[in-house]
């Protein structure tokens, strides 16, 4: 007993010094050496510091709108809403964002809506929207800024991420980028 003792002290004392020293600082380290330093990726606008991979919330008709959020774009708190897709609550939630979404953009059918500007991500705070949601508003955007919708679509189309390595995920845009890009046009 005394032998099992002192081998499990051993361990948790190496695990200490393993976990809680070298691969803590090692981390840390390969954190000083990549882009943001392991502080995010950060654009600033007008003084402010704003996280490119958190979602915020714009409702002016003059820029991108984002996905919605089921914790209203707080990331400390990040999170769905558990609802399921039956819920009578979150359907009069979805059609409520539907609602809005047409009063904005009056040359959109319902039918053009994409799904992701009236369902809210798993986390929350997904500042992404598909290629789709960015072209349906093009409209909305070029009247209230006088833009005109092609100067816009390039805006779109330059601003496009696509798939990791060409394989993994979608075509989406960073609507805090856009919006940004959207801004120096006017």
């Amino acid at each position: 007993m005394k032998k099992n003792i002192t081998i499990a002290v051993r361990l948790t004392l190496v695990c200490i010094v393993f976990f809680g020293g070298i691969y803590t600082l090692s981390i840390w380290g390969i954190a000083q050496i990549v882009p943001g330093q392991g502080k995010g990726f950060t654009i600033s606008e007008n003084g402010k510091k704003y996280h490119l991979l958190v979602a915020q919330n714009f409702s002016s008709d003059k820029y991108f709108w984002s996905r919605p959020s089921a914790v209203d774009y707080n990331a400390a708190g990040s999170g769905g809403s558990n609802k399921g897709p039956s819920n009578p609550a979150y359907l009069a939630q979805v059609q409520a964002r539907i609602d809005t979404f047409l009063v904005h953009n009056p040359d959109v059918n319902k039918s053009e809506i994409p799904s992701d500007l009236v369902t809210a991500s798993g986390s929350g705070i997904d500042p992404h929207i598909s290629v789709q949601a960015a072209k349906v508003q093009v409209k909305r955007i070029a009247r209230s800024r006088n833009l005109s919708s092609v100067e816009i679509n390039k805006l779109i189309e330059n601003n496009i991420e696509h798939p990791l390595l060409g394989l993994f995920g979608t075509e989406r845009i960073n609507v805090l980028k856009l919006n940004s890009e959207l801004d120096k046009l006017r």
